[in-house]
């Protein structure tokens, strides 16, 4: 494999996202037409259509679904409609409700709209009722009843000064309310099914009406009767009226009289004249298989709202798969793309020379073509059903396509204008085609594998047709019965002389791709197999399964060399990465895994999917994957291996750089400032140490003083914090005492409580410091003990006297102690006992422990004593010094010898912590 000084991959970041926006519902774009806003279950999103960018997303607290919405004509005000029967009004470019009121309506609210001023808010309910609302004064003006089932169309007339609205609800009639009188002064009956959309003319005496009923009809509102019916021949969900001062001639448009637009079931528009009812433009879509009446009806390119842009003259049309598209007029160009919901993704791979554009393939026969860059959508028509795969050839810059259809499509895509365009098409498999293979080295050939079994080599056209004439044909070379059951993957080795195919019925084969002779067969996963793939430099293939397992197999002897185990469902696809070294995974239960092969290690998991993971492909320079989900996201990763590496090595750099400044500034004695660098690095053990050099100045509990209290608070809490784990051991003890008694002597209870974790610090502190006063407690009785002994030495001395360092010998007289034995054998019993304790706590507490200093970990008494006489018992008397470990002195063990041949100078008595042993 790759040699090793190889980085591997360790980890991969989110870099962006592309998310559902729009799931259906209504569609408004702003009166500057900057902002098109849009229903997403409990939230309405508003999307920058300059961008592509979602920009504000207004959401209901209580997470109901958004029945309907409104925006102003001022474009200040939103107000929504949810199921729980409450209205909102917003400040949408903040993100904030401003007020919020119950609806009178019973059932949820299905439609609203303002007037021209932005001072009427009128909602339609499902319950047959309208109702008004002055937006201003807050309150209920009119309340309109009269339609049967659900209003589910209100509009003011243009003319504020008629007060008029216009409805319709389920009885197909338009229902002209005047608002002076709160009475319906009118039915419009023309249309035989829903009303779906009302167009009035610029003057307000002309209103056309859409419907499902395959018809438009032209009203003349002074007469209110139909002056024409339209019929346009399908069901008709938007229309528009042409503005009468521009030049529509590339649309059909050659007289004054009035035109208006329509979409509909079809997915096209059309463009009609009023007076003559005949249809004078039909837009024509690329690469759009024609339909016929018949399937007009069910076709997911069916148009759900047409929307004027009259500013920038231009129309904004909704389809039946929540794309939004946006033309220009007159020559009704795709200016920009969005696509609302992506549904299930099945399949995703990165186009282009630098990876620019990713190709997606979700539920539906149109490929998406995103711009990584901007996120806007080229929608590719040619597949009559669900397309299930992709794949690229070597430069990027072309890719085929497989589907349920039966049929394969090879799509180009023009490097400078980034459009792609189907250049050829085949068929001849008897069932769905769920996989396909483009060639590694040249253009030359791509490989389809289908439901039927079989595998079919297809000759690709050299050169292929150019971009804008009819596709080719591709032909079938050679076709081969493959496997028992649905051929789920293909992949062609670098080399372009080996074919592997992994199969529903378990197994995985090889092929010579020459004759499509068989090589030989992969066996050992007890479920069908999702995805296979060739290393990129070595002679191995990967196998996922709907077993959970990955498998690595040898080509020369079709040995299994690895198993990796670790997603909790099926494995649906896998990719090679850093140099064959590494692989990553995607399965069933929305996980990624990546592995070092090597190591057989999983080193990372990563979880960013709600749903399966079917789609996975790595950039070609092994920067990027990009992966999609059913959950209808498509999350793009960047690997950041590299920076996570450089930012260890800058932080391990900060670190010793700051360590160099500690032991200079303790070198200086500013321990402020060396105290600050220790919390910084959040190092207890470098703290106690600058706590030490403190105390072991010559006003040492001063100086620690002044330095913490100059602490900020959130330094103080890190000290507070740290006590606690010096209070555990018996040598850092008397630090974490320090400290504590300087915090509170200055510091009242109210603020100590304000510390983060105070609470619990000070908890944890108590039963410590409660051992601590035991165990000095003992020694101070120790103490005494030493104080007799030294007594009764002074005594059997006799009458030589004893020089002494500084002081005299007390030679006044002393008490008499009588020493039980029994007593005695008590106290050593309880020593023992205590020395047992000790001992333990001290091995529970070892990974706390931190160095001691000379002065703590040693309480030596040195002391000499010359006898003034010669000899005495005809030995001469030499004074020893006398150390006491720090283990005796924690385990409390004092072991006293006593020799005739020394004899100690003064007693430590005074001393809480001090024993000696005196040899």
């Amino acid at each position: 494999m790759a040699g090793n000084t190889l980085l591997y991959k360790s980890n991969y970041a989110v870099s962006s996202k592309i998310e559902p926006f729009y799931k259906g519902g209504k569609v408004q774009i702003s009166r500057d037409e900057q902002y098109l806003l849009c229903t997403c279950g409990s939230k309405v999103n508003i999307l920058q259509i300059d961008t592509g960018k979602i920009i504000h997303s207004i959401e209901q607290d209580d997470q109901e679904d958004i029945t309907s919405f409104s925006l102003s004509p001022d474009d200040e005000i939103l107000v929504t409609a949810s199921r729980a029967l409450l209205l909102k009004q917003w400040d949408w470019k903040q993100e904030k409700c401003t007020r919020s009121w119950r609806a009178i309506h019973n059932v949820p609210v299905a439609s609203m709209t303002f007037d021209c001023t932005t001072t009427l808010l009128a909602t339609g309910g499902c319950d047959g009722t309208i109702k008004l609302w002055d937006v201003v004064k807050q309150y209920c003006t009119h309340n309109l009843k009269g339609s049967s089932g659900v209003v589910h169309l209100v509009e003011f007339h243009p003319d504020i000064s008629r007060l008029q609205l216009f409805s319709s609800s389920v009885d197909c009639g338009i229902r002209i309310w005047d608002l002076r009188t709160s009475k319906c002064v009118c039915v419009l009956q023309s249309h035989y099914s829903a009303v779906t959309s009302l167009a009035f003319s610029p003057d307000g005496q002309t209103l056309v009406s859409s419907g499902r009923d395959k018809i438009c009809s032209v009203w003349d509102l002074k007469e209110k009767a139909v002056k024409r019916t339209v019929p346009v021949y399908e069901a008709v969900e938007g229309v528009v009226l042409l503005p009468g001062t521009s030049d529509y001639s590339q649309m059909g448009v050659k007289s004054d009289g009035l035109h208006f637009v329509t979409a509909g079931s079809k997915g096209v528009l059309r463009v009609w004249d009023s007076s003559s009812a005949h249809c004078v433009f039909t837009q024509t879509l690329p690469d759009a298989p024609a339909l016929s009446t018949e399937e007009a009806d069910l076709n997911p390119r069916s148009l759900m709202h047409l929307l004027p842009m009259p500013q920038s003259n231009r129309l904004a049309t909704v389809t039946a798969e929540h794309n939004i598209l946006i033309y220009q007029m007159p020559s009704l160009n795709i200016q920009q793309q969005f696509v609302g919901y992506n549904d299930d993704i099945l399949d995703v791979k990165f186009l282009g020379k630098d990876d620019t554009h990713i190709v997606v393939a979700t539920n539906s026969s149109q490929l998406k073509v995103f711009e990584l860059a901007t996120n806007s959508c080229q929608i590719l028509h040619g597949h009559t059903d669900t397309i299930l795969s992709i794949d690229v050839f070597c430069k990027g810059s072309m890719f085929a396509s497989c589907a349920k259809d039966k049929s394969l499509r090879l799509w180009k895509m023009d490097q400078t204008s980034g459009l792609v365009h189907c250049v050829a098409r085949g068929s001849g498999h008897s069932n769905a085609v769920g996989s396909i293979a483009c060639s590694r080295l040249k253009k030359v050939f791509l490989v389809s594998g289908s439901q039927d079994c079989t595998i079919k080599v297809w000759e690709v056209p050299d050169p292929p047709p150019a971009l804008g004439c009819e596709p080719g044909l591709m032909t079938a070379r050679i076709t081969e019965k493959a496997h028992d059951k649905d051929v789920n993957s293909l992949t062609i080795s670098p080399n372009d002389k080996l074919l592997a195919s992994g199969s529903q019925d378990r197994t995985a084969k090889l092929w010579s791709l020459a004759d499509m002779s068989l090589l030989g067969v992969f066996r050992g996963h007890s479920r069908g197999i999702w995805c296979i793939q060739f290393s990129p430099v070595d002679q191995i293939l990967a196998t996922a399964s709907a077993d959970g397992s990955i498998k690595i197999w040898g080509l020369q002897d079709f040995s299994c060399l690895k198993t990796f185990e670790g997603h909790d469902a099926s494995v649906l696809k896998i990719i090679f990465v850093s140099r064959g070294t590494q692989l990553v995974s995607g399965g069933s239960d929305g996980l990624l895994k990546l592995w070092t092969i090597k190591t057989n290690e999983c080193v990372k998991t990563f979880d960013a999917h709600q749903d399966k993971v079917w789609a996975l492909h790595g950039s070609s320079k092994d920067d990027l994957m990009v992966t999609g989900s059913a959950d209808s996201t498509i999350t793009l990763w960047k690997d950041v291996t590299e920076v996570e590496l450089a930012e260890e090595q800058a932080k391990q750099e900060d670190q010793v750089l700051k360590q160099q400044e500690l032991s200079n500034l303790l070198h200086e004695k500013k321990y402020l400032k060396a105290l600050g660098i220790a919390i910084s690095l959040d190092q207890p053990h470098t703290a106690l140490r600058v706590i030490r050099e403190i105390r072991q100045q010559e006003h040492g509990l001063q100086e620690l003083e002044k330095t913490l209290l100059k602490l900020r608070q959130d330094q103080k809490e890190s000290v507070l914090r740290y006590c606690v784990v010096w209070n555990t051991n018996s040598r850092s003890c008397l630090d974490a005492q320090a400290v504590l008694q300087v915090l509170l002597t200055h510091l009242s209870p109210e603020e100590m409580l304000q510390y983060q974790g105070a609470r619990t610090h000070l908890e944890g502190l108590i039963p410590y410091t409660e051992r601590h006063m035991q165990r000095i407690g003992r020694l101070l009785q120790a103490s005494m003990f030493l104080d007799y002994m030294w007594q009764k030495m002074r005594i059997t001395g006799g009458k030589e006297s004893v020089n002494l360092d500084d002081d005299e010998m007390d030679t006044s007289p002393q008490s008499t102690f009588i020493i039980d034995k029994q007593t005695m054998e008590m106290t050593n019993t309880q020593a023992s006992q205590q020395q047992q304790e000790d001992e333990e706590e001290d091995l529970e507490e070892s990974e706390n422990r931190v160095e001691r200093t000379d002065e703590d970990e040693s309480v030596s008494i040195s002391k000499s004593a010359h006898m003034n006489g010669k000899k005495h018992n005809g030995v001469n008397r030499v004074a020893d010094e006398g150390h006491v470990s720090s283990e005796e002195s924690e385990n409390e063990d004092e072991v006293m010898e006593i020799s005739t041949k020394s004899l100690p100078t003064k007693s430590t008595g005074s001393a809480l912590c001090e024993t000696a042993t005196i040899r």
